[in-house]
């Protein structure tokens, strides 16, 4: 099935023709679904720690005994690091 078709589009790429730092995200996880994971990191570097992000957020609103807002910050920043230096490198390098 080719899920490829019902992707959202960017609308910053749309609007603009400049990609966000977000895009590749939604081809990058239909990657780690399919179990290939290098070819996911290399669509989009920040795949992993998004991944690991959304967890966390997810454990924040179904586990309100822990506070996990220091670990969300953390992963926050990194995500981000992450994010501009992959999209910096991507258009720039």
């Amino acid at each position: 099935m080719n899920l490829e078709k019902y992707m959202l589009p960017c609308i910053s790429k749309t609007l603009f023709g400049i990609e966000c730092l977000g895009c590749g995200f939604q081809r990058a996880f239909l990657l780690v679904l399919e179990g290939n994971f290098e070819a996911a990191f290399k669509m989009y570097p920040a795949i992993y720690s998004c991944l690991i992000f959304i967890l966390f957020i997810g454990l924040h609103f179904a586990d309100s005994k822990r506070d996990y807002k220091k670990a969300l910050l953390v992963l926050a920043i990194l995500n981000g690091s992450i994010m501009i230096v992959s999209y910096y490198y991507k258009h720039f390098l």
